[in-house]
């Protein structure tokens, strides 16, 4: 990955206090991927791009079989994340605006209780036209990166954002094409802020490594930067990259090119962390897990088909099918994690925040959907279990999905109430979701679906029936 060693100075503008080395309190780094597939990882039997870094993760930690993000797009999802709330409770339900408030408690939040120092680098997104210190009202010591999900479309803006302040870039937007939030093509491209990203996250590495700390690195590709299409540049700019690296000479289209060379560089990045851990010596004081927001687009030119980015699955970003929510989430933590372990756990996103209190011996918020699954990662056998997983979406007439065993219920145009029609699915024998059972298991249904009820509850900026408006 290309280095931009101007930055390294910098972005060494954050002030990082030194204290004593914690060695019993591990250093969490959580990489969220945004529009990443359950295939876009080698180590989940992709035959396509090979991710060899991320696979070390597998190879030296667990791989998660039945791992699901907090929703099917990125807002919603990292909320989810945050908070330990699933779809049907949290804050922030949709790609539209809305914020967390000061009674959501976030994961920054409780680990700063157990004397954590709290990073976000990278994407935050949670909810829409949010104020600039959004992070730090949310428990984070340190923020760089994109506030709003529109901006963090921009590979090439003028701007990002640090610790509620912008920090200038040395791309160039044209005055027409400007707006407020940092969106607009570049005629001037210079900086291109995914490696801007990965550059900072090296330098906080080696600035905090005598204390412990939780690091949220928000990645925000491979998704599309979406902003050649909308000024009528070329279709191949909605994947954009700096080059294609090793796949230009590739008879491929130009979007799969960029995202193949997205991958490659998102795989090189997780390498030079995994190298920065051991050159600051704290590679094995440091659980490093990786996933994504939600399943595969099909944006700014891409083919989800093209590298099979969602495997056996069926749908993608915006389904509530598997495609849309399944996604994959590799752990490493050496000395503490088997390697070349795995797991048919069925867990989410909600339940990243009491894992990491439990790994951080510290008490988890009232009123959360999640569950840790710390005691797997360390191989014990006491593991409590999730009795479903649910979801629900917004957008396209309202969705709503839940995971009980290995029945998956999934109902599509809910905005009016009992109009839509059930559809039953045992992932156990039909992972790829094809053969509708709801008729041949009335009972199955009329119980999942009381459940689903039960799990909703109404948020008015986020109405899911028609009712709720």
């Amino acid at each position: 990955m290309m280095k931009q060693n101007i930055f390294y100075g910098m972005l060494s503008l954050f002030i990082v206090g030194t204290s004593q080395l914690y060695a019993e309190k591990p250093n969490i780094i959580l990489i969220v991927l945004d529009d990443a597939g359950y295939g876009d990882f080698s180590c989940y039997d992709s035959t396509h791009l090979k991710t060899p870094r991320i696979d070390l993760l597998r190879s030296e930690g667990m791989k998660f079989n039945n791992f699901y993000a907090g929703s099917t797009v990125c807002a919603p999802s990292r909320c989810v994340l945050m908070t330990g709330q699933h779809s049907g409770h949290c804050r922030v339900r949709g790609n539209k605006p809305g914020a967390l408030l000061s009674e959501d408690v976030t994961i920054a939040e409780v680990l700063k209780r157990a004397g954590y120092k709290t990073a976000c680098i990278g994407k935050w997104g949670i909810g829409a036209d949010l104020p600039l210190d959004d992070p730090s009202r949310n428990g984070f010591d340190e923020f760089f990166g994109y506030i709003s999900m529109w901006h963090a479309h921009n590979f090439y803006p003028e701007f990002l954002i640090q610790n509620g302040t912008k920090f200038p870039l040395r791309n160039v937007v044209m005055e027409q094409w400007k707006q407020n939030d940092g969106r607009g093509v570049a005629t001037q491209k210079v900086d291109y802020v995914p490696e801007i990203l990965t550059q900072r996250v090296l330098s906080y590495i080696d600035e905090i490594k005598s204390e412990p700390f939780f690091l949220y690195y928000a990645l925000n590709v491979p998704h599309a930067n979406n902003e050649g299409g909308r000024y009528n540049e070329s279709p191949e700019k909605g994947m954009e990259v700096p080059d294609f690296g090793p796949y230009a000479d590739q008879a491929w289209p130009g979007p799969e090119k960029g995202f193949a060379a997205m991958m490659r560089n998102i795989d090189l990045a997780v390498g030079e962390i995994l190298d920065q851990l051991l050159l600051s010596g704290i590679d094995e004081e440091t659980v490093v897990l990786i996933t994504s927001d939600n399943g595969p687009h099909q944006e700014g030119g891409h083919k989800m088909e093209f590298f099979d980015s969602n495997g056996p699955l069926r749908g993608m970003k915006r389904d509530l099918y598997e495609g849309g929510i399944r996604v994959p989430l590799l752990v490493r933590w050496p000395g503490h994690i088997k390697p070349m372990s795995e797991t048919n756990l069925i867990s989410a996103f909600q339940d990243f925040l009491p894992t990491f209190a439990e790994i951080a011996e510290v008490g988890t918020p009232e009123n959360i959907d999640g569950i840790s699954f710390a005691p797997t990662l360390l191989g014990k056998t006491e593991q409590r279990k999730h009795d479903f997983l649910y979801w629900e979406f917004t957008e396209q007439g309202g969705k709503r999905a839940i995971r009980k065993g290995d029945w998956k219920l999934v109902q599509t145009d809910v905005s009016k109430q009992n109009s839509n029609k059930p559809e039953l699915y045992n992932l156990k024998s039909d992972l790829s979701e094809t053969t509708n059972l709801a008729s041949k298991h009335l009972d199955v249904v009329s119980k999942m679906t009381i459940l689903m009820d039960q799990a909703h509850q109404e948020n008015k900026a986020f109405p899911l029936f028609s009712s709720e408006h």
